[in-house]
């Protein structure tokens, strides 16, 4: 039986549901009427991670909908690695429009949460009728196998989501202090906590050693209380973490999957949230640049200064308000 132990959450007036797509759960969490705005994470997190929008977004008039990504919560979590593709995503995020009674939706996504947002965009179009990405760019899928380019960054170091890809590997590190490896991840991350310009990064391991061999002993970052962090250890604590690191794992199959899609823009209405002090806002720059190509339904590009990773948790009011604003637009509008 799936688990229904949903736990107390500071949203009470947001519920809780577990509803059937195609190859099986996805739990979500529901605040307000009107269009619906669908809300996907990234890694390592949970649809916890947009607590400060579901409430936003309803207020505003619209029916937002956060969802515990394949893998994640209280999801289905296949064991087969192969599972966790793109299209697997795209279909997952489907059903859910479908089984909430929709036609079609906004998707907005954090992170990986972008990429498969961006992902379903593109596959599904008719279904997502705009789209909304935080901190990663789209990059149109190229020519260059993902592991490939992977391989040949950072040198004597190695890459963190080649570090990630090898089954087990990384789980060994976290699983044994789950609460204390999401505590130095998300502080390195952050805007507050991240480390100085010339200490080690995070997203490179030295040979031998660990990822978390590079997390600094700082208190927690301002939008991460503890009760948050228990929130999410709590969850990981639960699942593992196999579910949430297969996505990297499948970074050469989605490549393989997007074939036909490449070099394709994303041609719906669109929105980019950045933040200044992200590495992801900052090795894309150039996929920034080409949004006029890649996303020639743009409405707004923003870059939030002295932000960091977690952009819609790090500042909620700034993420509130450009979402709303964009999703009041009248290209948007025009899609409803």
């Amino acid at each position: 039986m799936p688990p229904t132990d949903f736990p107390a959450t500071p949203l009470p007036d947001a519920v809780h549901r577990l509803v059937k797509v195609p190859e099986g759960r996805i739990h979500l969490v529901e605040q307000g009427t009107g269009p619906l705005v669908l809300l996907v994470h990234g890694f390592p997190e949970s649809w916890y991670s947009w607590r400060h929008q579901l409430p936003a977004l309803a207020a505003a008039g619209f029916r937002a909908v956060a969802i515990d990504v394949r893998g994640y919560g209280r999801s289905s979590k296949p064991g087969d690695v192969e599972a966790y593709r793109m299209p697997a995503h795209v279909a997952d995020n489907v059903g859910v429009v479908h089984a909430l009674g929709e036609r079609s939706a906004t998707i907005v996504g954090h992170d990986w949460g972008s990429t498969i947002a961006a992902g379903s965009a593109l596959l599904m179009p008719d279904v997502f009728t705009s789209v909304a990405l935080l901190s990663v760019p789209y990059a149109p899928r190229n020519g260059h196998r993902p592991s490939d380019v992977f391989s040949r960054i950072g040198g004597a170091e190695e890459f963190y989501v080649s570090y990630f890809q090898s089954p087990g590997r990384a789980e060994a590190e976290i699983e044994p202090d789950v609460r204390g490896w999401l505590a130095g991840f998300y502080a390195g991350l952050s805007a507050d906590t991240m480390p100085s310009d010339g200490e080690g990064s995070l997203f490179f391991v030295p040979p031998g050693a660990r990822l978390r061999d590079r997390f600094a002993a700082d208190p927690l970052p301002a939008w991460l209380s503890e009760a948050d962090l228990d929130f999410y250890a709590a969850e990981f604590e639960r699942t593992g973490l196999a579910g949430a690191l297969n996505r990297y794992r499948n970074v050469d199959r989605d490549w393989e999957d997007l074939a036909a899609w490449d070099s394709a823009p994303i041609i719906q209405p669109s929105l980019f949230i950045g933040g200044e002090l992200d590495a992801s806002t900052t090795w894309m720059a150039d996929a920034i640049e080409s949004f006029p190509q890649t996303l020639p339904g743009l409405v707004s590009s923003h870059v939030l200064p002295g932000c960091g990773h977690w952009i819609q948790q790090e500042r909620a009011a700034d993420v509130n308000r450009l979402l709303t604003e964009w999703l009041r637009s009248p290209q948007v509008r025009a899609t409803r």
